[in-house]
């Protein structure tokens, strides 16, 4: 007698790591610096995930998206120590830069937009300068969402990426990271090119 059963979870070993960046607690969780969480959120949306395995200073899941198996991930480390816990996920699955994609806040894109990058500098954003640090390496790919420029120079760096989105701001902001679930399905086959081709508007 046969009974339906739920999709079992995809095991083995992960080829990519996809990790969204932000900060851990309530307090944090409608922020700008938190984009990269919201991101994840929406991921495992997409493909019935429970990104709640502590593992690597972080919750993950294992995914296998567009036939490839991959670790996701959200470090718990604070933003400022992503690093640590990107390289400890890296050196346990032995996967290289090449392999890691980082989806993170940008204060330098308006919200809605996004940029994809193959590799490059940590342009000031900290989470970024924390994982070339541990890695060693900024060979690795990531995705930029736009959170919007400050208000005026004058305005402090560390408050407005730790301020709420207004509703609209929201929903743009969604809107890129639900088309950037669809640049990483590019990404994790080959394809970064396309993806660039189609989404760096």
């Amino acid at each position: 007698m046969h009974f339906f059963r739920k999709s079992r979870p995809v095991t083995g070993t992960p080829e990519f790591i996809v990790a969204g960046l932000g900060n851990p607690g309530n307090k944090y969780e409608a922020t700008r610096h938190n984009t990269g969480f919201v991101f994840i959120d929406m991921l495992a949306d997409k493909y019935s995930l429970k990104v709640n395995k502590i593992k690597f200073k972080a919750v993950t899941a294992i995914a296998e998206i567009a036939g490839h198996k991959c670790l996701v991930m959200k470090p718990q480390t604070f933003m400022n120590e992503s690093g640590q816990s990107i390289r400890e996920a890296a050196s346990f699955y032995k996967i290289p830069p090449e392999n890691i994609i980082i989806v993170f806040d940008d204060v330098s894109l308006d919200c809605g937009k996004m940029r994809i990058r193959r590799k490059g500098t940590d342009g000031g954003h900290n989470g970024i300068k924390s994982i070339i640090y541990h890695l060693r390496s900024d060979n690795f790919p990531r995705i930029k969402l736009g959170v919007g420029k400050k208000p005026h120079p004058d305005y402090d760096l560390a408050d407005w990426v730790l301020s709420d989105f207004s509703k609209d701001e929201s929903a743009l902001m969604r809107n890129a990271a639900g088309e950037a679930i669809e640049a990483l399905e590019l990404m994790v086959n080959g394809e970064i090119d396309e993806a660039m081709s189609k989404f760096n508007s």
